[in-house]
């Protein structure tokens, strides 16, 4: 089976969307898959999918095979075939990636305004050395395009470095560090917390048996370090614990509150519903604190910006006018 990379997110909320809505609508599978509208980039997956439903393959695996959906989510959509139709997972999976594209979306375009900044400032800084004749248009490029190229590194590195040290004999440490970041520690163990349990709920109410549920939502887990506490779930489990009493004791939940949801979901036999209610109150307060990661983070970038500024003009030759060196 090829190694396809996950989709977008804003492309997986419009392939969720449009699946639910077509399959509410009563079109058959092999037919909704042909109406699907979804960006260039994704139409060939689309296409394979066609492909194989007409050779006789269920939609999970359709979808599995050609890269439309990832190994959680056609795990969630065979337990929901299996329990009938569908068209509720796919609302599901719509939504939650509908609010994660949204906050993606919400971050990016506050942290614009703060590049745009940085970005006249590598410029207005070396300007006045430029005007005076002390810099040459090469050296004003060299001083423009270095930190330029710098911080692009940067970025790359730090988007693509646990993809690059998964499988290494350093991504346990890297994983096992993450927790311990101060102010970001808190959020990535909430987030892949929430993302377990709101995986288990999504599996438990397609159909899936809780403990064939709980190792697939291992899978939605990205740290390992947290995934392999996870798993000990399933090992209290097996042994004849409750979900609550499993859960007592264990690191990484992200907030402890889910411990008495769990316990009233299991009580009233409303467990995907309370783990739903839980996981919806951390998606809040994970976006609280990325939409306060936002408001702070432009004004420090602006602080950081002044203070290298006039820095660079009280050190430099300034833009007044310069006296030739014979006339000093």
């Amino acid at each position: 089976m090829p190694n396809h990379s996950p989709l977008p997110l804003r492309t997986r909320a419009e392939l969720y969307t449009q699946l639910g809505t077509l399959e509410i609508a009563g079109i058959a599978p092999d037919q909704a898959f042909g109406l699907l509208r979804l960006p260039r980039a994704a139409q060939p997956r689309v296409d394979m999918a066609r492909q194989l439903l007409a050779s006789g393959r269920d939609p999970a695996a359709a979808g599995e095979a050609s890269g439309l959906f990832d190994k959680l989510e056609a795990a969630l959509l065979r337990a929901a075939l299996a329990g009938g139709s569908p068209g509720r997972t796919y609302k599901r999976l719509g939504e939650m990636y509908t609010r994660r594209a949204i906050q993606a979306s919400a971050m990016r375009a506050r942290m614009v305004l703060p590049g745009f900044i940085v970005l006249a400032a590598l410029v207005l800084n070396p300007l006045p050395a430029l005007i005076t004749g002390s810099l040459s248009a090469a050296g004003f490029a060299w001083k423009v395009l270095r930190p330029l190229a710098v911080i692009a590194g940067l970025v790359f590195v730090g988007k693509n470095l646990p993809h690059w040290l998964r499988g290494t004999p350093f991504a346990d440490s890297f994983d096992a560090l993450l927790p311990q970041l101060p102010l970001f520690g808190t959020v990535h163990v909430r987030r892949n917390a929430r993302d377990y349990f709101e995986s288990l709920a999504l599996l438990v109410e397609a159909g899936m048996p809780l403990l064939d549920a709980l190792p697939r939502a291992e899978d939605a887990v990205t740290n390992r370090v947290i995934r392999l506490s996870f798993r000990r779930i399933r090992q209290r489990m097996a042994g004849g614990a409750t979900l609550t009493a499993a859960l007592a004791g264990l690191p990484h939940l992200g907030d402890d509150r889910v411990l008495a949801f769990v316990q009233t979901g299991e009580a009233s036999g409303t467990l995907p519903e309370m783990l739903l209610r839980h996981c919806d109150i951390e998606t809040a307060a994970i976006e609280q604190f990325y939409a306060q990661l936002a408001v702070w983070a432009p004004r420090l970038v602006y602080a950081l910006v002044v203070v290298w500024m006039a820095s660079g003009l009280l050190s430099g030759p300034g833009i007044g006018t310069q006296l030739p060196e014979e006339l000093r």
